[in-house]
């Protein structure tokens, strides 16, 4: 009978290519595939943005 409102927000996920490790941060304008974008915060190595994609929220 009433309809929410759907929100999708935007994530992307980088990973380090030394260790592993995964960050899932919000989307920022300029974020590209499979680019090393900063230094990881557990090793030292180069974190490299693995994927974007967006999630639905109801509002």
């Amino acid at each position: 009978m009433f309809s929410k409102k759907k929100i999708t927000m935007a994530y992307t996920v980088e990973q380090c290519t030394k260790c592993g490790m995964q960050v899932k941060r919000k989307f920022e304008e300029g974020d590209i595939l499979f680019v090393n974008t900063t230094k990881c915060v557990s090793c030292d190595g180069l974190s490299m943005i693995e994927k974007i994609f967006g999630e639905s929220v109801d509002q």
